[in-house]
C-alpha cells in the first residue's frame, strides 16, 4: 500500500510545475490550472440496517472546465482523501485533453469500505451523495461515474435519484451504467483494452513483436483483468499478476512462467478482484510477496491498480529486460521513480494517456444517451481503438520531436489544449 506520508496532490502539482516552466506559462495560467476550480466537501448522513445513523464524509471535486463539462470517477475507500480526489480531479482535466475529447477534470469519493456494507446501505450511500451535490453537477457540467468499489449499480442509484430530485429523465447526468439502462457497450472493457492499444502502438514503433514480450501486472481489478485478456489474445505472455486480499489486508503476486490465464484466475476471483491462493496453488501458481510483480523478468510492466506502487523503494528492482511500462493505474509512479525509469532506459505510456480508454469510453455514453441512440460494441471499440492510436501517435510524436520524456510530453500537449481554451474564454 501506498507511503503515509505521500501526497497525491503535490505529485499532481510537482509534475504540473514541471512542464509549465517548459512551457513558459505565465504565473496566472499557472496558477489556475494547478488548483481546482472548486472543491465540495459535504457529509452523508446515512440509516445503518441495525437502525444507526453513520455520518460518512463526501467529496467533490472541479477542477477544470474550460474544455467542456467535468468528468471522472467517484470512489468508495476507507483511505480516502481530499488531497487523493484533487489529485485525480487533476490527472482527469489531462487526460480528457489528451485524447482531445471536449470534458474537463472532475473527481468524487466518500470515506467508507463497501466491503462491510449491504447492498441497502450502499444504495443509502449513493442517494445521499447525489442529494448532497445534485445542483452541482448534472449533463451540462459535471458527470460522474464508477471508480475503485463504485460499479453500474451504484451508479444507476445515482442517476435514479438525481432524476427524482430534478423530476425528469437525464441519463447523460452519469455514465458507467448497466447496459439497457443507458450504459454504453464496450465500457466494461474500455480501461484496460485502451491501455493495451497504447502497449500494441508502442512495441510497433520499437518494431518488437508483441507475441514474443512478456509482461507482469499490478492489480487483478477490471482494467488489470481486460488488459491481460486483450494482451494474451494478441500473443504476449503474461508471468504475473498481484492482487490486494482483503482478508489479510496484504498483497501478493501470483506468477506461473508458463503463463497467466486470466479467463482460469477469473474463476477463482471475488468481486473487488481478490484472487483465491489456495486455489491458484491448486492450479499451479507460486504466491510470492505484494512487490514481487515488479521484479520479474519480463518486457513489459503494468501497473494497474492503486497509485505510487512505482517508487523510490520498488523501482530501482526493476529487471534490466524490462523495455516497456504503460500505466493502468493512476499516478502509479512517483516523480523519484520517474528518475530511475529514465535511468533504465524504459519507454513510459504515462497513466493519462494509457488509461484514458476509460474516460474516452464514459464520453461515448454520454454522447449516445444525449442523443438517445446507441451504439453496437464493435462501433464503440473501433472507435475507442481509433482515439487511443491517435492520441498515442501524438505524444509519441511530441516526445521524439522536443526530445522529452513520454510523461512530459502528454503533459504538453494536454496543458497547451487546457491553457489555451482558458485564454480563449478570457479566463486569463
Amino acid at each position: 500500500m501506498a507511503d503515509k506520508a505521500f501526497n497525491p496532490f503535490q505529485m499532481a502539482q510537482q509534475q504540473f510545475d514541471s512542464v509549465a516552466e517548459k512551457l513558459g506559462l505565465d504565473e496566472s495560467t499557472r496558477t489556475l490550472l494547478r488548483n481546482p476550480l472548486r472543491e465540495y466537501h459535504f457529509q452523508i448522513p446515512v440509516k445503518m440496517d441495525d437502525g444507526t445513523v453513520q455520518v460518512l464524509q463526501g467529496f467533490r471535486v472541479q477542477h477544470n472546465d474550460s474544455r467542456g463539462p467535468c468528468k471522472g470517477g467517484i470512489r468508495f475507500h476507507p483511505h480516502e482523501t481530499a488531497d487523493t480526489v484533487k489529485a485525480l480531479a487533476t490527472w482527469m482535466t489531462w487526460k480528457c485533453a489528451v485524447v482531445d475529447i471536449p470534458l474537463g477534470g472532475g473527481k468524487g469519493g466518500v470515506i467508507c469500505d463497501p466491503h462491510h456494507l449491504s447492498e441497502r446501505e450502499q444504495e443509502g450511500i449513493c442517494r445521499g451523495w447525489i442529494r448532497q451535490i445534485s445542483r452541482n453537477i448534472g449533463p451540462l457540467q459535471d458527470v460522474p461515474a464508477p471508480d475503485v468499489m463504485t460499479s453500474p449499480q451504484h451508479m444507476l442509484w445515482m442517476m435514479d435519484e438525481y432524476e427524482t430530485i430534478h423530476n425528469g429523465k437525464f441519463p447523460g447526468v452519469i455514465t458507467g451504467k448497466p447496459v439497457g439502462s443507458g450504459g454504453s457497450l464496450g465500457r466494461t472493457e474500455a480501461t484496460g483494452y485502451g491501455l493495451i492499444y497504447t502497449v500494441r502502438e508502442a512495441l510497433r514503433e520499437m518494431g518488437i513483436d508483441i507475441k514474443k514480450t512478456t509482461a507482469s501486472i499490478q492489480g487483478f481489478g477490471n482494467v488489470a483483468q481486460y488488459a491481460g485478456k486483450l494482451y494474451t489474445e494478441y500473443g504476449g505472455t503474461i508471468v504475473a499478476v498481484s492482487c490486494w486480499d482483503q482478508d489479510d489486508q496484504a498483497s501478493y503476486t501470483f506468477r506461473k512462467a508458463s503463463g497467466v490465464n486470466v479467463d482460469e484466475l477469473l474463476t477463482i476471483t471475488n468481486r473487488y478482484g481478490g484472487i483465491d491462493k489456495a486455489k491458484a496453488k491448486g492450479l499451479g501458481y507460486e504466491i510470492l510477496g505484494g512487490d514481487a510483480w515488479i521484479e520479474q523478468e519480463v518486457d513489459i510492466l503494468l501497473p494497474c491498480a492503486l497509485e505510487n506502487q512505482v517508487n523510490a523503494n520498488t523501482a530501482p528492482k526493476i529487471s534490466k529486460k524490462v523495455i516497456l511500462m504503460g500505466e493502468g493505474a493512476n499516478g502509479p509512479t512517483t516523480p523519484e521513480a520517474d528518475e530511475i525509469l529514465k535511468q533504465k532506459g524504459i519507454f513510459l505510456i504515462p497513466d493519462f494517456l494509457a488509461n484514458a480508454g476509460g474516460v474516452t469510453c464514459s464520453y461515448f455514453e454520454q454522447v449516445q444517451c444525449n442523443m438517445n441512440y446507441f451504439w453496437t460494441k464493435d462501433e464503440a471499440l473501433s472507435k475507442l481503438d481509433t482515439k487511443m492510436t491517435d492520441a498515442f501517435l501524438q505524444v509519441s510524436a511530441m516526445a521524439r520531436e522536443k526530445k522529452v520524456y513520454m510523461r512530459d510530453a502528454a503533459y504538453m500537449i494536454s496543458i497547451q489544449r487546457v491553457a489555451k481554451a482558458c485564454k480563449l474564454r478570457g479566463w486569463v
